[in-house]
């Protein structure tokens, strides 16, 4: 059901494990790329028609529009579930605890007397929010792209999420209903690279936004990667993914269970034990045989996920060893269940989020630890961060210097334009004095 990975014994060069030695789902954004690009111009110069034709196409649905009317988000709301209203209302309430808590204030530095630098903080002007669809309904993402941009001060935001044949042509009322709950009224059904195309040109329907966020599959990510540049992203995400560093001291049942739970979401979600219990291992793949013949969507996406190559049991020499491997994966979701867990996870350098001891399970932060769900995958945790309210926010530096202020640096600035071989640089700081600027002291 999942394969064994043997590291034990074995050697690694200064700087770190071999990334290509360890479990990765294959995904070619770049054999994508070619064929969104068609799908991106076709949106570009047709807009709302040629949303509706792949509506059609891709979806199943016939639509005359692809703005969700207000009336359909009110009736989502108000046929909504309660205890779901209530489930969802607490992950918002948690969430926005969380990120008002990111808010970035104002700072200026004087760095000489009459000479100041402020470095102000804005939030992007309009955004596009995009909530997959399809084998899952994903309104806890609503929550998590919408929160931190409504409390980063995003004045514009719309919400694409694919058309379902099953509801008229609309996405899924789930989704409408936790976009009514948060105030949002701008909502389109569209998915994949069309949406975000929609996003980035416009259409009669749509204005432009600065900015797409979200999880999606390859096909947004590829026209994610086509179009930034026209618009900022947060990421290219992939398949989604968990790791688990464990020792002896770990439940097996909980283990198992975890990764379980990510093997849900996609055929091509990985789910990765590291440990360096062998016992910790047996006992686990025999709770897997245990736990996944009692669960839903074996066939269709936890059975290809956990026997895919993107998946594994890596066994390791100690937990120095564990550590260099997860820093080495750098994975979207790590998990932390070993003896001493919270001192363990200080020593995390990559990770999209860190789940610390038994109680902190990958699900929790899916949908209500206040944290937020769309992070890095793919590896890209060593460089990047999941989504936050600083995802939204443009740092501007405003500089005001006096008259006194700049004739004591001016020196300075001209001596180092004229070492760039620049020397107007030079010249549009002479042209402010009616005498020979000074050496800077």
């Amino acid at each position: 059901m999942i394969s064994r990975i043997d590291l034990r014994g074995t050697a690694f060069p200064e700087g770190g494990i071999d990334r290509d030695l360890l479990p990765r789902a294959e995904l070619d954004v770049e054999a994508a790329l070619e064929k969104v690009r068609p799908i991106c111009d076709d949106v570009r110069h047709r807009g709302t028609a040629a949303l509706i034709d792949y509506a059609h196409r891709f979806d199943g649905v016939t639509m005359e529009r692809v703005r969700v009317p207000a009336e359909a988000l009110r009736r989502a709301l108000a046929e909504l579930d309660p205890a779901v209203r209530a489930a969802l209302e607490e992950s918002i309430r948690r969430a926005r605890l969380v990120h008002r808590d990111q808010r970035r204030t104002d700072h200026t530095t004087q760095v000489v007397p009459g000479g100041t630098v402020t470095e102000r903080w804005v939030p992007v002007e309009r955004v596009g929010l995009y909530v997959p669809g399809g084998r899952s309904v994903y309104p806890s993402s609503v929550v998590m792209n919408v929160v931190p941009a409504q409390e980063a001060g995003v004045a514009s935001m719309a919400v694409a999420s694919p058309p379902q044949a099953e509801f008229g042509g609309l996405p899924h009322p789930t989704i409408l209903a936790a976009c009514a709950l948060l105030g949002v009224d701008e909502v389109y059904a569209a998915g994949g690279a069309q949406a975000v195309a929609m996003f980035a040109y416009g259409t009669e329907d749509c204005r432009p936004v600065s900015m797409v966020t979200g999880p999606g599959n390859i096909w947004v990510a590829a026209a994610k990667r086509l179009l930034k540049g026209r618009i900022g992203i947060d990421a290219e995400a992939g398949p989604t993914e968990i790791a688990i560093l464990a020792d002896a001291t770990a439940d097996p049942v909980h283990v198992a269970a975890d990764l379980i739970s990510q093997a849900e979401h996609d055929p091509l979600a990985a789910s990765v034990l590291v440990t360096d219990s062998e016992e910790l291992a047996a006992a686990v793949e025999k709770e897997l045989e245990v736990q996944v013949g009692a669960t839903k969507h074996v066939a269709d996406r936890i059975g290809p996920a956990l026997a895919g190559r993107q998946s594994g049991i890596v066994l390791v020499d100690g937990l120095e060893q564990g550590l260099a491997v997860v820093d080495a994966y750098a994975a979207e979701h790590l998990e932390i269940q070993t003896e001493n867990a919270a001192a363990v996870a200080a020593r995390v350098r990559n990770a999209g989020a860190i789940f610390v001891g038994a109680y902190a399970p990958v699900s929790l932060g899916d949908y209500a630890a206040g944290s937020n769900h769309v992070l890095p995958t793919g590896g890209c945790a060593c460089h990047s961060s999941g989504l936050s309210v600083q995802s939204f926010l443009r740092g501007i530096h405003v500089v005001d210097y006096t008259r006194d202020a700049l004739a004591e640096i001016a020196g300075h600035v001209v001596t180092l334009a004229e070492a760039e071989d620049l020397p107007a640089h030079g010249a549009a700081v002479k042209a402010r004095f009616d005498w020979k600027v000074p050496p800077s002291k």
